[in-house]
């Protein structure tokens, strides 16, 4: 790869410049973003090696390129960028939904839509920006792939696509897997989208009582633990949970009824029933917890 066009340089896109600029021979990286100000600060730090407004100038002779800004920004990026595409370009993302995703690729790309790869790596913080790129982000995490079968026209050419983005991940850390958008989608609902909108809950509904600022002066470890990703980019998980809406509303659903059986073991006074289940939680987090 000797050129790559990065579309969003915050935390992931800046990330995943900083990871290959560590080994010989980097591509060329050129960022597009909202913000110029944003663009010459990542150019400054060295992130990025160009900037670029012009969309042409930017994906001419590009061998990859990324789309690292919210979900919601895809298809217009996508529309944009489609005139521009030379024909062995790839175009890959790093959204956290993949069904809309591969939706609005299809639709906006057209009779390119197979020089597109659906990609989702799992790593991030709460804080955002360029500042808070770092080259190690993704070592050691999990991306999960999700390339649509109309790129299975030539079954060489697909290979050949998907092992190029994979080894874009793999050069910065990543350990890489492949699986459907749907099956995506409803896997992370549970595990990433539900958390995230939990922690945001708590916080607000706390932020909005009359004493909220004596909860928050007590508050400690704990509430720090749990609500962590409540500082993460409002806009970038808006759009996460209306593209992932359905899924989503099924995980909320569940989540009901497990509080729901919680308040009935607390009005019961079942103590037993409330360990069993302090239990099972505990041991299966432990567990989890030493894999990672």
């Amino acid at each position: 790869m000797k050129k790559l066009v990065i579309f969003g340089v915050g935390l992931i896109g800046g990330s995943v410049a900083l990871a290959l600029k560590k080994h010989a021979g980097a591509p060329f990286i050129v960022g597009i973003g909202r913000s110029t100000e944003s663009l010459e600060q990542a150019r400054k730090l060295g992130v990025i090696d160009a900037m670029e407004s012009n969309i042409h100038a930017a994906c001419s002779d590009a061998d990859l390129i990324l789309i690292a800004a919210p979900v919601a920004q895809t298809k217009i990026i996508l529309q944009n960028i489609k005139p521009h595409l030379g024909k062995n370009t790839i175009i890959t993302d790093a959204g956290s939904t993949k069904s809309d995703v591969l939706a609005a690729a299809r639709e906006a790309l057209g009779e390119k839509f197979n020089q597109f790869v659906g990609g989702h790596p799992i790593a991030g913080a709460e804080k955002s920006g360029v500042t808070a790129a770092h080259a190690d982000l993704f070592v050691g995490k999990n991306v999960v792939l999700t390339p649509a079968m109309e790129t299975n026209q030539d079954a060489a050419s697909r290979a050949s696509k998907i092992a190029r983005v994979a080894d874009m991940w793999k050069t910065c850390g990543a350990n890489v897997t492949e699986m459907s958008a749907e099956n995506h989608d409803e896997i992370f609902a549970a595990i990433s989208h539900l958390p995230h909108l939990l922690a945001f809950a708590l916080v607000n509904e706390i932020a909005h009582r009359p004493n909220a600022a004596q909860l928050f002066g007590f508050a400690a470890s704990g509430f720090r633990d749990f609500t962590r990703i409540a500082g993460s980019h409002p806009e970038m998980w808006r759009d996460i949970a209306f593209a992932n809406k359905t899924a989503l509303l099924n995980e909320i659903s569940a989540y009901e009824q497990q509080l729901s059986y919680l308040k009935q073991l607390l009005t019961n006074n079942d103590s037993k029933g409330l360990e069993a289940l302090f239990q099972t939680a505990s041991t299966a987090r432990n567990n989890w917890a030493k894999t990672q």
